[in-house]
């Protein structure tokens, strides 16, 4: 009996130590679990809210001035962290110029593009049109051969994948006469371009398009689906000067009041301080309004400066845009 009293007495104590065991196993899966929950969060947290792309116009003095060729755009974005990609129109110059924008040159310029797109597995997003006329002119006929003009960069940037051309909207320093006229030339480039599924963006860019108010009221005028903005943080000087910009725009207003009608978005960047923060821009301030726009696309680096060479910049621009998205609430 005695035997089998401390038989009992054994396997009971094996017993509860075998459920402690097994309790003390669940406790520590269970924090675990909890531990890796808080790392994912922790580096969900850590991912900016924007994807990050490069407007080719951070690169121009290396393609104009040093021979860099154009089409290792995406070769070169790839290798500086960027997914997406911004193309320059008047950077193809003059081998499009001198074509006359044939249709086989800008189908070679498609074909190119796409090639090295998809070699580098970057994503084509946009084209930057520039020199194609003034789609604000108060003459209906120049606006109309600047619509002509830009239907070949809507086709192309079909044929790209892109979602949208970035246009200029150049005419009268009349708000009245600039607002109808704007109306009226995106009006007929979005028809065209609305059978394409491309967007047609306006950045601030100089003149009455980098009044904020102004340029959001023509969006709300041509009340169009694929008509949009493309806010840029620095371009806000509405009227230059010898001496530099002799009447600048509220930089930050501007982007606010742009960015309801935004599709893209561009970071200008110059100059940096010993902390790597841009010398004239707010980047904290900058995306904190881009996000509480709900804004959650592609924000373009366009470095424009002069005291770091651009792969410097693009590389600050970056690497502070990434900076600066930690500090958003």
């Amino acid at each position: 009996m005695k035997n089998v009293k401390g038989l009992k007495k054994m396997l009971a104590l094996a017993l509860v130590v075998t459920l402690s065991g097994a309790y003390s196993c669940k406790e520590a899966k269970k924090e675990n679990k909890e531990e890796m929950k808080e790392e994912v969060a922790e580096e969900v947290q850590a991912q900016p809210f924007f994807e990050l792309s490069l407007a080719q116009w951070s690169m121009h003095r290396m393609i104009r001035n040093d021979g860099l060729d154009p089409y290792a755009f995406a070769q070169k974005a790839k290798e500086w962290g960027f997914t997406g990609l911004e193309y320059v129109s008047q950077l193809y110059n003059p081998e499009l110029s001198d074509a006359n924008y044939s249709e086989e040159a800008m189908a070679a310029f498609v074909a190119k593009s796409n090639a090295e797109a998809q070699k580098h597995g970057m994503k084509n997003l946009l084209i930057m049109v520039d020199g194609q006329g003034h789609l604000a002119a108060t003459d209906e006929a120049e606006r109309n051969e600047t619509v002509e003009k830009h239907k070949k960069w809507v086709d192309a940037a079909a044929a790209m994948g892109c979602h949208a051309i970035r246009v200029n909207l150049y005419g009268s320093n009349d708000p009245e006469v600039w607002k109808k006229s704007s109306v009226d030339g995106l009006t007929k480039l979005a028809t065209y371009a609305k059978g394409k599924n491309i967007n047609i963006l306006v950045e601030n860019h100089g003149g009455l398009s980098s009044n904020g108010a102004l340029h959001a009221e023509v969006m709300e005028m041509t009340n169009m689906d694929n008509v949009g903005t493309l806010p840029d943080f620095g371009n806000f000087c509405i009227e230059r000067s010898e001496n530099g910009c002799a009447e600048m725009y509220d930089k930050y207003k501007g982007v606010e009041e742009l960015m309801p009608h935004a599709k893209a978005v561009s970071a200008k960047s110059n100059d940096f301080d010993a902390q790597g923060n841009d010398t004239g821009i707010d980047y904290v301030r900058m995306l904190q309004l881009v996000k509480d726009a709900g804004y959650t696309g592609y924000i373009g680096v366009e470095y424009e400066g002069s005291e770091l060479g651009e792969e410097a910049g693009i590389k600050a621009t970056r690497d502070l845009l990434l900076k600066a998205s930690k500090e958003v609430k």
